[in-house]
Formats: C-alpha cells, structure tokens, sequence
C-alpha cells in the first residue's frame, strides 16, 4: 500500500481541496495512476511474480468515498476522479473481485451519487474512440506501469502523512487471486471466433439455443418481450407517415436463432421478409419448420457481410425495417454493417438490434450505449432507447437460481434493457 492508495481512502474528513493538492503532487511526481495495490504489495515484500488482478486508485475511490459525503465533499471527489483521467488512470481495470470502478460503485447502490459513475462510463466512451483512432496507425501501445521502477517515487516527500494503521493488512487482503467464474474468452471459442461458432454444433434445448458440449448461450426464450419491441420498432418503418401507409413492406431480419421475432413478423403479413442466417444447424432447423415454402419468405443463405453486398448489387432491394442479432460477432462488425444499412434501408425505415453489447457488465453496457448513438449519427441516423426491466430470472437471485444454471456462459448480468430505435435525421 503507497500513500496515493492511502489517499484515495479518504482518511481525514471534510473531504476538501488539500486532497486534490496531495493527489496531483503524487502524480505529478511520477507516481502513475494507474498504480495498483498489489503492485505496492508484491515490491514492498520482494514478490517478483506478475500481479493478474488491478486495484487503481480509481478502485479505491470507488470503494471507500462515504456514503455520507456533503455536496462539497462529492465535488472535490469529482475532481479528483477527474485528475487521475488526466493522468491516464483506466476506467475498465477488474480488481480481485473482478470489478471495474464502475462495478464497485453500482454494488455500493451508489451510481446516482454524485458524478463519478457518469464520469467512468464517459471516460470509457472517449477511451473507445481513441483506441479506434490508434488502430488506424501501427502505434505500439505501453502500459503506464510496464517496466515500473518503483524506487523513483518511493521517497516522494508527502505533503501531509497519515496513519493507516491496518493498510499492510488491507493490501494483503486486495493482492492477486483469480475469479471463480473466469470465462473462457480464447480468440477461438466458438463466443468470440465467428468460423468456430459457425462449425460447432448447436442444440435447441428447454426453451434455449446453445452450443453443443460448451454450452453456450446462444439465444433464449426469455428475451421473447424483448424480440416483440424489436418487431413493434420494425413495421414502425412502415408508415411514410402519419397517415399513409406504404404499399411495400419488407422485412430483414439478420439472425434467425430461434425464430422468435422471425414468428412475430410473419404475423404481421410483410409483403417480402428476409431472413439471413449462417449456421448449418439453425438452417436445418428453417427447412424442418417450413420457413422455407413461406411465399413471403427469402431466406438468405450464408454471412451477413457476403448476402448485404449481393442485396445492395441489385440495386431494386430496400427494407422498412432491418433487425440484427447474431452470436460470436463484435461491436467492429456492427460498425461494418452500418455501411449497409444506411445503403438498405428506407428513408422512414428503422433499424434495431438486439442490444446485448458489453451487457455482461452494466457499466460497459451504457459506454456502448453512447457509442451507439455517437456512431449512428455518424451515419445520419438519430438513435432512440426504451429502457425496459429484465426479467428477474436473467439475474442470480437469492438463492441463486436463474435461466444460466445450465448454460456454461451467460451473455447478460444487467437489470435493464435499451431498446434501440434507429431512423434517419430528418432535414
């Protein structure tokens, strides 16, 4: 434990500006932000082992600001949460219990307390944007504590000295250990690998569609009200307005799963509806079920990415609602297929997705909500969200009973959903 981690735990009240003296003198002298407690534990008792876990400053800010803070107290924690992104602290570093910041704060019931959870959640939208910035170059990029000398800032004379008396006690208790429930994110499993997914084989089981032998979760029945928005959002693009109803309506739907928003938009009797799918297994399952003698039906045999660019060739092809939901593909493919829609889509069309990006933690759920929005209007699409509760059995309750208890992983923790609503900007 260093005196910048001392710091951060607030142990002198009122909270006033002397903290934000003392944060930015450490700082200022080479101490990074970034510097973790277990990086002070393992050089103060000679450990040379790589830590895997990353308890910031930031973390311990999080964790220990009080609960009963004045309005003026919240204020200098504001800056000083602002000073460490100044000076590169990381708004998405897991601590030993595999908590961001943000996560920490959100257990604390403490994300409408102050600013801070809105600062993280803005320092990860900005971090995002930049990184995209970088990767247009061949940059090399170092972490602020890779090859960290620690005896350049050990004597770093302090403004104010405070006891800690239990501090190497509490390090102890924050040093490495590894999750319980870490999961398997190899670039090849089939969740994160699209050419793995599409030749592993997949089963329709109790309501689910998963992985077969993994176990993973591909689709289930509990987003079916969450499927019904999206068809609701989808025919919304049928109006040319108010009034007028178009002649036309088609339908694409990229993903078909298990057909459940697929079921709800044949209901609604679309002239033409699309339905483009990759995965051998789930196209059986088209055949066997008779989507394919549908007379209004076009299924769409294979990638996205190859079946758009076919659509957008002839030309004579446009959509007044398209959806997208699919398995082991990335929020970069979700900016690739932004090309197409704005190239398919109706001018009072509307697009929707099944929004699941980063919802297996809430905090990465709302950078990407922004994002989303930030992109699309790059795009010359205005994007709109319904926040809807989940159900309840999409999180582990008390006695730890949910829709995951046979599902090896899970692709949502978060207690509320943003519907996406995506038209184009009127002029």
């Amino acid at each position: 434990m260093s005196d910048l981690h001392d710091l951060c735990k607030f142990p002198q009240r009122p909270i006033n500006e002397s903290y934000i003296v003392q944060l930015k003198h450490y700082l200022s002298n080479g101490i990074p932000a970034t510097y973790t407690v277990e990086e002070a534990y393992n050089y103060t008792n000679n450990i040379e082992t790589e830590s895997e876990t990353t308890t910031t400053p930031l973390h311990l800010i999080c964790t220990h600001v009080p609960t009963d803070s004045s309005p003026e107290e919240l204020e200098i924690v504001s800056k000083m949460v602002e000073v460490l992104f100044e000076y590169g602290a990381g708004w998405c570093f897991t601590d030993v219990n595999n908590d961001t910041p943000g996560c920490v704060l959100l257990k604390r019931n403490l994300k409408d307390f102050g600013r801070i959870y809105s600062q993280i959640v803005e320092a990860g939208v900005r971090a995002e944007l930049l990184l995209r910035k970088v990767s247009e170059f061949d940059m090399e990029v170092i972490e602020d504590t890779d090859d960290l000398n620690h005896e350049e800032f050990e004597n770093v004379p302090e403004l104010v000295k405070e006891e800690a008396p239990e501090a190497e006690a509490e390090a102890k208790e924050e040093a490495p250990a590894k999750a319980d429930d870490e999961i398997d994110d190899a670039p090849d499993a089939p969740s994160q690998n699209q050419e793995s997914y599409l030749n592993t084989k997949l089963e329709y089981v109790d309501g689910a569609l998963i992985t077969k032998g993994r176990k993973d979760g591909v689709m289930m029945e509990w987003e079916t009200d969450l499927m019904k928005l999206g068809c609701d959002s989808l025919f919304k693009g049928a109006k040319i307005d108010e009034d007028e109803l178009d002649s036309e309506i088609n339908i694409l739907n990229i993903g078909f799963g298990m057909g459940i928003i697929d079921t709800m938009i044949q209901q609604q009797k679309p002239t033409k509806h699309y339905i483009c799918e990759a995965h051998p297994d789930v196209l059986k399952k088209l055949r066997d079920d008779g989507w394919y003698e549908k007379p209004n039906v076009v299924i769409l045999e294979g990638r996205w990415q190859d079946k758009l660019d076919e659509l957008l060739s002839q030309g004579n092809v446009f959509f007044n609602g398209i959806y997208y939901d699919t398995f082991s593909e990335h929020y970069s493919d979700m900016l690739e297929l932004f090309d197409y829609i704005v190239g398919l889509l109706k001018p009072y069309g509307v697009f929707s997705f099944f929004n699941g990006l980063g919802a297996d933690r809430q905090v990465v759920y709302e950078v990407y909500k922004q994002l989303v929005e930030i992109d699309l209007k790059n795009y010359g699409l205005d994007c709109k969200f319904i926040q809807v509760t989940v159900p309840e059995s999409t999180l582990k309750s008390s006695d730890d009973k949910s829709v995951w208890d046979d599902v090896k992983r899970s692709y949502w923790s978060c207690p509320v959903y943003y519907h996406p609503e995506a038209k184009f900007i009127e002029l």
